[in-house]
């Protein structure tokens, strides 16, 4: 089959690669019918390239149609067409128990001192093969992957996989109060999903981005926009459009910054990334990955005792 590898910093190719197969009495096999690309792989495209091995799969936001199934996948059949969320789960263990599914016991990688395995996310989340590809295998198919009705087209349900649950799972917890307001920071999918989500909830939003179309975008759904592109300062023109105090509740979906924040964690980054593995990924697991332009702002645009 034909996937999307990993080859090295900056470097992911189109390869042929063997098809998945059946390992596990739990596993089964989709052939993807389509996937989307998350602001997330770029952590695995500029920074993470200590832990990953030249020919990983990439991609976790994948959904297609049943083409195989072991022995112990539940209900599910081969044709059926589902998506596949982004943490492997298996349903049952203490943790899944109390829907903590990102911190699986059973497909835990106790070994790297991380929570549950994830498709194609390097070896700190199982190095499990992701699904930027034609063919995937699904661990614990008899919980994870989602049914959905033949007919509609996949862009109907795609964003089941990732964006809507991350995007909704934000405004939970970002506690905003009854008739409170939320900054939303960053307008890819994530943002715009979270910044619809909090006004059809009845918040009010204003939402932080500089790309002018996602800007329109986010005012074509009602949402309040400060352009980064034009004013001085963010938190003041946010300060400014709330009397002075800030929104009660901000939620950061920037994800991985492309731009802004100190050149210094940027060099650092790129310094790490050069290193040998076995120096460089002790090193990025202590100093981080992320850079914080963002974060800091959001910690500045909230209200006192409000919530990021």
């Amino acid at each position: 089959m034909r996937a999307l590898t990993w080859q090295g910093q900056q470097d992911v190719r189109v390869e042929t690669v063997p098809d998945p197969t059946i390992q596990q009495p739990t596993d089964a096999i989709i052939k993807v019918t389509s996937t989307a690309i998350c602001g997330s792989d770029l952590h695995l495209y500029e920074v993470l390239g200590p832990f990953l091995d030249p020919g990983d799969i990439l991609g976790h936001e994948p959904m297609g149609v049943v083409e195989e199934v072991g022995s112990d996948t539940g209900d599910l059949e081969v044709g059926d067409r589902v998506v596949i969320p982004f943490n492997i789960s298996c349903g049952h263990c203490w943790m899944c128990e109390r829907q903590w599914f990102a911190q699986c016991e059973t497909t835990q990688n106790r070994d790297q001192g991380m929570g549950a395995s994830l498709f194609g996310y390097t070896k700190l989340y199982g190095q499990v093969a992701g699904g930027q590809a034609e063919y995937l295998r699904v661990p614990q198919a008899q919980f994870g992957p989602i049914k959905v009705p033949e007919g509609p087209a996949d862009e109907r349900f795609l964003y089941l996989s990732d964006v809507l649950p991350t995007a909704w799972q934000a405004v939970a917890y970002a506690r905003i109060p009854d008739g409170g307001s939320v900054a939303v920071f960053g307008l890819g999918p994530i943002g715009q999903m979270a910044a619809r989500i909090a006004r059809h909830q009845g918040f009010r939003v204003i939402a932080v981005d500089s790309v002018p179309e996602r800007n329109a975008m986010a005012r074509r759904h009602g949402i309040e926009v400060v352009d980064a592109s034009t004013v001085d300062d963010v938190t003041t023109a946010i300060r400014d459009l709330t009397d002075g105090r800030g929104t009660d509740s901000v939620i950061d979906a920037v994800g991985m910054e492309a731009h802004g924040g100190s050149a210094i964690p940027q060099l650092a980054q790129k310094m790490a990334s050069k290193l040998p593995s076995a120096i460089s990924a002790p090193l990025m697991q202590v100093a981080g990955v992320d850079r914080t332009a963002a974060l800091v702002a959001c910690v500045d645009a909230v209200r006192r005792a409000g919530t990021v």
